[in-house]
């Protein structure tokens, strides 16, 4: 995987690590992370695992996303946002951003997207071999929320399971995986699993479908 095909990744990260300055402090910024992002980057995966890292591999690349999230009372709220997906670490993990709404909408005063927020958040997936699944860590200073789960795959879909803040279970999973799409959900428990309630659906749609 070259560079170019995780160009969005690196400019996102380059946003977010940017303070509010000048455009010529900016600049300066820039090409003081440019080490950094040299550093964390990497072309593709590394080559003692390549097979188990294709189960998050395969959504390396930009993506759009059509959002839609459920209050309590059930009332469905729609929204877009993007999605971006790189390799890391001398290529032993993936590093993805996700946020609503899309970059290019942002400002102060964007309507904050209910029951999400309005994310711009950035996770970490790394297989670890001694485990023989993923360990998954969410941060997102944008809406405050961190989670950590453990992903691996479940039939034709992948299913990541942890506990929220609170302490109650979370599940977040690929489903209708397609080589330009595909549809995640967000789900939580408060039951120990018994029950199950939805509160996010994303629709991915890749930017630069493949053939």
């Amino acid at each position: 995987m070259s560079y170019s095909k995780s160009s969005g990744l690196i400019a996102t990260l380059l946003a977010l690590s940017a303070p509010v300055c000048s455009p010529g402090e900016a600049q300066v910024s820039e090409l003081k992370s440019s080490g950094l992002i040299a550093a964390l980057h990497a072309n593709g995966p590394a080559s003692d695992r390549t097979e188990a890292l294709k189960l998050y591999g395969q959504f390396i690349g930009d993506w759009d996303a059509d959002i839609v999230t459920y209050t309590p009372d059930a009332i469905r709220h729609q929204g877009q946002g993007e999605i971006h997906f790189g390799w890391i670490l001398e290529g032993r993990a993936i590093q993805d951003v996700w946020m609503i709404p899309r970059r290019n909408e942002r400002r102060p005063d964007a309507p904050v997207m209910p029951v999400a927020g309005n994310w711009y958040g950035t996770t970490l997936r790394i297989y670890d071999p001694a485990l023989g699944a993923w360990r998954i860590l969410w941060i997102d200073p944008a809406t405050n929320s961190y989670r950590q789960q453990i992903g691996r795959a479940e039939g034709a879909d992948i299913v990541q399971t942890g506990k929220t803040e609170a302490g109650t279970l979370s599940r977040w999973s690929f489903t209708d995986i397609m080589a330009n799409s595909f549809h995640w959900k967000g789900e939580g428990s408060t039951d120990d699993g018994k029950t199950w309630r939805l509160f996010v659906e994303v629709f991915a749609h890749r930017n630069d479908p493949r053939p």
